[in-house]
């Protein structure tokens, strides 16, 4: 049975299937829309430097023939062959991608997906519609990449700029056109019989009600060499909308919502706001899976001044518990221990605790890599088991819960203060010059749990658009359907920095309506 994915999960491939042969097949259709569905082969940088590797209806194979396009069948618009243990070592991703080929928008298309079969058994499908998307006009549907093991992710991001976008994401460009003879088809070996690795033979698929009749096959825009830009091209500029309005990013439902981690596409209230509107900073509201608003337990009425110093102190107590995690104020949290469920929190963040709990040092393991020399961004964590209540803290910093329910989000490093040890975890680093260490380091955090980040002053969740461009000292989390990129801005330069010293580098987010990125106001 094939296993189903959401935008923005992965998984190994030795997962799925024990294979190396696949079939990869793409089903995409809109009314009076016709698409273009390629393979792009990727270095390491996830740049196409080698053009050969650029697999598409006027180049269907690599060199090595690793890399196969096979045409429409079995109810596939397009579909390949894909042999792992051949591919060549310089490639480390693939990317399936579809864009549209005449006028038309992504936000159009008829429920679609990407499906893996291996054996002639279908192990992987990545299911997306039109509700994902809004303007694009090109989408990297799923990806197969090279972490240690291939592993396979659904991805469902799109670029409005369509395939120029798309080739310039990936470090290459779009000749100018010249006049040629029509491009001969790919030719598709004739076979007796299904290939192993092919899908399970099926009867004549009928076309959607709403389709329109297949058209010809389109003039081919001739492909020249890749060469590596500078920086992606923003294809519409980022709006900024004064505390107190009401947010629409392009293309996005009305009120500009925002859907947390792991939840369908549509809209997402956060708890404590008007449904339909978007809270500003210093109004309650909450992070995604965040139970309370922002400021923490209920306010209560103004002390008088003859009141004495008991009454006075009241309002300071200690919140009701509610759940393992409580924000006692806006800048503490308290966990409830148990001896079967400990938590890690960053080191030196305990101000106080009740009860038989016991500190140890985290030193070692995966997030043993984030201390301050290899990362420049210093975390060092301790584990906290017990019995008890541990009221956690870091240089009076707002702390938030994120409350997750087998979702994702990324953190970075610095915004982490604690989490339940029962989260996956996982440390990736952003490659760029000029970020501090040489990288950006960000957290994966995976399952059911909390995780309790800090921000220096009330932090602004900024809906991902188009052009989202984040100071990488400034970003504190982002939902794992955003893709973050380093890129050096050409026009900001230096005076848009608050330090002089400052290079002129930033996180540029991209990703499909319903992603976030939390910034906070302050850089490190």
């Amino acid at each position: 049975m094939a296993r189903e994915f959401q935008r923005g999960h992965k998984a190994k491939i030795s997962d799925l299937t024990a294979g190396t042969d696949l079939y990869v097949g793409v089903q995409i259709s809109g009314p009076g829309l016709t698409f273009d569905i390629s393979c792009f082969g990727l270095d390491a940088d996830e740049r196409l430097s080698d053009d050969r590797y650029f697999i598409f209806f006027n180049q269907p194979k690599s060199p090595e023939d690793s890399i196969q396009l096979l045409g429409a069948q079995s109810g596939d618009t397009e579909s390949f062959r894909v042999t792992l243990d051949q591919i060549p070592s310089q490639i480390h991703k693939l990317s399936f991608t579809a864009t549209l080929d005449g006028a038309g928008q992504m936000s159009q298309i008829a429920p679609g997906y990407l499906r893996i079969v291996a054996g002639g058994e279908e192990v992987a499908r990545y299911s997306f519609d039109g509700s994902e998307f809004s303007t694009e006009r090109a989408v990297m549907v799923g990806d197969l990449y090279l972490k240690d093991v291939w592993r396979f992710a659904a991805v469902g991001q799109g670029f409005d700029g369509g395939l120029d976008a798309l080739l310039k994401n990936f470090g290459g460009e779009v000749a100018e056109e010249e006049p040629e003879a029509a491009p001969q088809q790919p030719a598709v070996p004739a076979q007796s019989q299904a290939p192993a690795f092919a899908p399970p033979p099926q009867t004549a698929v009928p076309a959607p009600s709403f389709g329109a009749p297949q058209a010809p096959a389109p003039a081919a825009a001739p492909v020249a060499g890749t060469t590596p830009t500078a920086s992606p091209a923003p294809t519409s500029p980022q709006t900024f909308t004064p505390p107190g309005q009401t947010f629409t990013p392009p293309g996005a439902p009305p009120a500009g919502q925002f859907a947390p981690p792991g939840a369908p596409a549509g809209q997402f209230t956060p708890p404590g706001a008007v449904a339909g509107q978007f809270a500003p900073p210093g109004t309650p509201g909450a992070f995604p899976g965040q139970a309370q608003p922002f400021g923490g337990g209920t306010q209560l009425a103004p002390v008088p001044p003859e009141a004495n110093v008991r009454v006075v102190l009241t309002k300071y107590a200690e919140a009701p518990v509610g759940d393992r995690w409580t924000e006692q104020n806006t800048n503490l949290v308290r966990a409830t221990l148990t001896k079967d469920a400990p938590i890690l929190a960053k080191q030196g963040s305990m101000v106080a605790y009740q009860g038989d709990i016991d500190f140890a040092h985290k030193g070692s393991g995966l997030l043993g890599k984030l201390t301050g020399a290899l990362t420049g961004q210093g975390m060092s964590l301790m584990r906290c088991t017990g019995n008890g209540e541990v009221f956690l803290a870091d240089e009076a910093s707002r702390v938030f819960v994120i409350r997750l329910q087998g979702e994702q989000i990324y953190t970075s490093a610095q915004g982490v203060l604690a989490f339940d040890e029962s989260l996956e975890t996982e440390v990736r680093r952003i490659e760029g010059a000029g970020l501090p260490g040489g990288g950006f380091f960000s957290m994966l955090f995976s399952g059911t749990g909390a995780v309790v980040v800090k921000t220096r002053g009330v932090p602004v969740v900024l809906p991902v658009g188009a052009a989202t461009y984040v100071d990488g000292n400034a970003v504190i989390a982002w939902s794992a359907g955003a893709q973050a990129v380093t890129t050096t801005s050409l026009r900001l330069r230096r005076s848009g920095y608050a330090r002089q010293t400052t290079e002129a580098v930033n996180l540029q987010f991209r990703g499909a309506p319903g992603n976030f990125v939390v910034v906070q106001p302050f850089e490190v």
